[in-house]
């Protein structure tokens, strides 16, 4: 059989990586494209119907401010209610903290936090709604929803991290149209998206998770201020204190209900500001909204119930609400704020808006502006219709081809979508034709204006479920070029995959290392890993498989071990008649058990997953029992790490000085995390301070570099024995090394640079984690490090008696049950955010990214940073007189080559499944944030393969060079 050359395989292997990284890049650029919005703005068309459009077009108009305000209150038809607006954002309020969930009041806790709101709704001063968000749930695309009406692309929540300046039609620019002068203090989100439009601003980071206290003084220190002053029309103030607390201890935080009074009290200023300067300003409206909810842990951007129920609080409103159930038992949408507030306020509705205006909040308007606001919002949404459906031609159709108060349509439309919308759009303007004729005549009823109320509310209804839900169009040539490159991909990597087996496999047979009775029983194993895959890609296209994945990972991975250790028993009587056959044995059945174990109890750590983590688990049990417990567990894992990490260094006994020296640099790093445990994360806020910051900048300095300076340095000063001995220590007892392999002293002295590098990447790693994961995690941190080495001892004693690709496969298993053991899901709400700023004095959008990846990938790069020791540990067998790229290409060629290949088969499966869904119910809540982390997990894979590539290359490149330099000078000395 030809052989492949290890420039060959490189070349191919890479080419494979990118042909997949373009597929992936042109998909998503496809399914997630950005909404496609109308261009411009509203204007004085705004209040002419969309049949008139073409006879009187005022879009060109570009008046003064004061004219231009003028003209939009002749037009309009309805009194501007309210002369100012101050929007009063508290970033990540559930409304059930306010409003109660059920028809249940909230928790007493909560109402006797905010006694002066509560009041309010009481007596029927307020009225709150629960305010749907659409995900993803986080701040930039939610109140983008908020100011215009439209609902974002999904992929918003990964510009929530990179906010740009908004471009679309949206309130703040209508209200700078008509001179209104803005001001904000609080999340600088604002400032982005709105730069040069305030004429007072305060803004601070919403990313700095670590801060609940400051961030919100920054915001209530301008409040006596601003109240006092008369020139401003708008004042912003957005306070992410809550939301802070939310993310640091979740919803139950010791500190949420101090926080909700802090709310509290700044509603009562403003409110009472308003009651006693109001004939002074002005008729003020406050309205106070959440941008949206939170879990039980403080996290959010999926969509469940608790992560979009945001709140939005009407204080001000000149209505009657009859009682306290009126006022706090309402659901709208969250869009549904912005078209509501610009017919409030006397501007035209914002073009993309796919909201209905809150029926309730214009009760002390008269019958007449309250249908005239109705049909407002109608034209508006019929025009966005007309925009996204060509057909929908009865926008044409005069009123006065309809008689006695029934709509009679025919038009060019055949499709029923089209004739829906139509017949329900004429029939609603129908109806309040007939209503305004028998006004006009006196001769109008209660049931006339109620019926031609529903009708509107019928057609905004369907007009706005359809907009909101409907699926943006794709471009079916860029997502069939990406899934075709994808394809392309995984069948090259696959190739590579097999023909390095096949050629692995040839050795074997040619030094007879596989006895006939290992050949009848080595197939269990590998068509148990193909059975693995083949469950995981069809699991993909079940939404309820995708919430609950990690239960196939927890029970494929068990059961993969269950495997092994029947093969290990069976294959006892070979292994008696070697010298160590029982000592080998012993130790392969225990590690097993301490696989099964530790695997158990990682499972029960975290009730991951939707829908059962309600469910008691060992977590919630820790936190329940107090931080006490917390704290001792975390350090007695932490010390548990290191001491862990040092015995397995030792097993290198043959390079003492290399392990008294790389040792005690680790251990200096170790010293470090520990000392930060004790000092620092005494409790979730202690963390943010500034000693805790320095500290963790220093262990991050310190890993660092001694991690580098270990992989970069020991192959230069790792000593190179001219003789055939190989290495002594313990962990290669079981490797035999062919007598026909060219130089045995290159081959130990790369597996021992190897050995020591990988076991540098793992600690260090651990270490990190202990760093920046929950103080809950360190037990599973663990738990991971001790899953892991016991693999590698056990790979290491079996010999060849398993498949290198099944080991591998095994190792890539445990990496992806550990990760959703960390408390990790496919919803976006389990990303730990909090975490992602230790050790950052100030916010950045980069290095908070780069750690909140270290924090959500910890298990699946840890299993791969591993694969630099499995390489060491592992036997290397190669032909009689084979180049150095030869060997190379044995050594690392199949630990690069599965991991990207499992990758790319889940890669490419759910590609298609995510394709054929696009129409599904749950595309956006459960299938598009399953994509994310697959993307995700996939660049996580490039970057643990290119490490593993690079580390293996650079280290035996350095070992053949000085290799080369010691036969040449004792060339030179004979």
């Amino acid at each position: 059989m030809s052989q492949m050359t290890c420039k060959s395989l490189a070349i191919i292997t890479l080419a494979g990586v990118i042909i997949q990284m373009i597929g992936l890049s042109l998909f998503v650029w496809g399914f997630f494209p950005v909404k496609p919005a109308l261009t411009g703005v509203s204007g004085p068309e705004s209040y002419r119907a969309p049949a008139f459009d073409s006879d009187e077009n005022y879009g060109n108009i570009s008046l003064p401010p004061h004219q231009l305000r003028s003209l939009y209150q002749d037009l309009s038809g309805i009194p501007p209610s309210f002369d100012r607006l101050i929007l009063l954002v508290i970033d990540g309020l559930p409304a059930e903290f306010v409003l109660g969930k059920d028809g249940n009041p909230p928790r007493k806790a909560f109402m006797e936090a905010m006694p002066y709101t509560q009041s309010l709704l009481a007596n029927g001063m307020a009225i709150g709604y629960h305010a749907k968000a659409a995900p993803p749930t986080v701040t930039m695309p939610r109140l983008k929803a908020m100011v215009s009406g439209a609902i974002g692309g999904f992929l918003d929540v990964a510009f929530n991290f990179n906010t740009q300046a908004m471009a679309d039609d949206n309130l703040l620019g209508q209200f700078s149209s008509i001179g209104w002068k803005m001001v904000m203090h609080g999340d600088d989100t604002w400032l982005k998206l709105f730069p040069g439009l305030f004429t007072r601003h305060d803004g601070v980071s919403s990313f700095f998770v670590k801060d609940t206290i400051q961030v919100d003084q920054n915001v209530s220190r301008h409040l006596v201020d601003e109240l006092s002053r008369d020139d401003w029309n708008l004042l912003i103030l957005h306070y992410l204190g809550l939301d802070h607390v939310g993310h640091i201890g979740g919803r139950t935080s010791l500190l949420m209900a101090p926080k909700l009074a802090e709310m509290d009290e700044v509603v009562k200023m403003i409110h009472t500001s308003i009651l006693t300067r109001e004939n002074d300003q002005g008729w003020t409206l406050l309205v106070v909204v959440s941008d949206h909810g939170m879990t039980e842990n403080g996290n959010h951007g999926g969509s469940s119930f608790e992560e979009a129920d945001s709140l939005a609080l009407f204080v001000g409103l000149r209505g009657h609400v009859s009682d306290y159930k009126s006022a706090t038992q309402n659901t709208v949408q969250q869009v549904d704020i912005a078209p509501t507030l610009a017919l409030l306020l006397g501007v035209p509705i914002p073009k993309n808006n796919v909201g209905v205006l809150i029926a309730e909040t214009f009760d002390q308007l008269k019958d007449d502006h309250q249908l005239r606001a109705l049909e407002l919002n109608s034209w508006q949404l019929f025009r966005l219709l007309d925009a996204q459906i060509s057909c929908l031609s009865c926008a044409n159709i005069s009123l006065n081809d309809f008689s006695d108060g029934q709509p009679s349509i025919t038009t060019e439309c055949n499709d029923s979508l089209e004739k829906m919308f139509c017949r329900l759009y004429m029939n609603a303007a129908v109806l309040h034709s007939t209503w305004k004729s028998k006004k006009v005549s006196q001769s109008s009823s209660w049931e006339d204006y109620n019926s031609t109320v529903i009708a509107y509310h019928k057609f905004l209804k369907t007009a706005s479920e359809w907009l909101s839900s409907r699926a943006t169009d794709k471009p079916v040539d860029l997502l069939a070029f990406g899934v075709t490159a994808m394809l392309l991909s995984c069948l090259v990597l696959l190739s590579l995959t097999l023909h390095m087996g096949r050629e692995i496999n040839l050795v074997e047979k040619l030094h007879h290392y596989h006895s006939n009775n290992d050949m009848q029983m080595c197939f269990l194993d590998e068509i148990f890993v193909l059975g693995v895959i083949l469950i995981l890609v069809i699991s993909m296209a079940s939404s309820s498989m995708v919430e609950e994945e990690h239960y196939i990972w927890h029970f494929m991975t068990s059961s993969l071990f269950l495997i092994l250790l029947r093969k290990t028993v069976q294959l006892l009587p070979a292994q008696n008649s070697l010298s160590k056959g029982t000592k080998n044995f012993k130790f392969q059945m225990c590690s097993v058990f301490v696989l099964l174990i530790s695997g158990r109890i990682l499972r029960g750590c975290h009730q991951g997953g939707v829908n059962w983590t309600h469910l008691p688990d060992i977590s919630k049990w820790l936190e329940n029992s107090g931080g006490v417990h917390v704290k001792t567990v975390q350090l007695v894992s932490g010390v548990s790490v290191v001491i862990l990490g040092f015995c397995f260094l030792s097993l290198l006994s043959s390079k003492k000085n290399v392990i008294l020296v790389v040792g005690f640099n680790f251990l200096v790093s170790g010293l470090l995390v520990l000392v930060h445990i004790v000092k620092y994360q005494e409790n979730a806020f202690a963390r943010s301070s500034y000693g805790a910051t320095i500290s963790a900048q220093m262990i991050y300095a310190v890993l660092g570099s001694t991690t580098v300076g270990t992989a970069v340095l020991l192959p230069w000063f790792m000593p190179i024995q001219i003789s055939k001995v190989g290495s002594s220590r313990d962990i290669y007892s079981s490797i035999s090394v062919p007598s026909d392999v060219k130089d045995k002293s290159l081959l130990m002295a790369l597996k021992d640079s190897l050995y020591v590098i990988g076991w540098a990447y793992i600690f260090c790693w651990c270490l990190l984690q202990l760093l920046l994961q929950q103080p809950i995690n360190a037990m599973p941190i663990l738990l991971l490090l001790v899953q892991i080495l016991t693999s590698l001892l056990h790979f290491s004693y079996s010999g060849l008696h398993h498949k290198e690709w099944v080991e591998i496969s095994a190792l890539y298993f445990l990496g992806m049950a550990g990760h959703f053991a960390l408390g990790n899901s496919n919803s976006l709400a389990t990303i730990d955010v909090a975490g992602a700023f230790i050790g950052i004095s100030s916010h950045s959008t980069l290095l908070s990214g780069v750690l909140m990846s270290i924090i959500t990938y910890a298990s699946p790069l840890l299993v791969l940073f591993a694969l630099v020791v499995y390489m060491s540990v592992k036997g290397c067998l190669v032909t009689q007189n084979v180049d150095s790229g030869h060997l190379l290409q044995t050594m690392l060629g199949l630990p690069c080559l599965v991991p990207l290949t499992l990758n790319s088969i889940l890669l490419t499966a759910y590609t298609i499944v995510l394709l054929l869904m696009r129409n599904h119910l749950f595309v956006w809540s459960v299938f598009s944030p399953k994509y994310l982390y697959v993307c995700a997990t996939s660049v996580c894979i490039y970057v643990g393969i290119f490490v593993l590539a690079t580390t293996g290359t650079y280290t035996y490149l350095v070992l053949g060079k000085r290799k080369m330099m010691q036969v040449s000078i004792i060339n030179d000395r004979r």
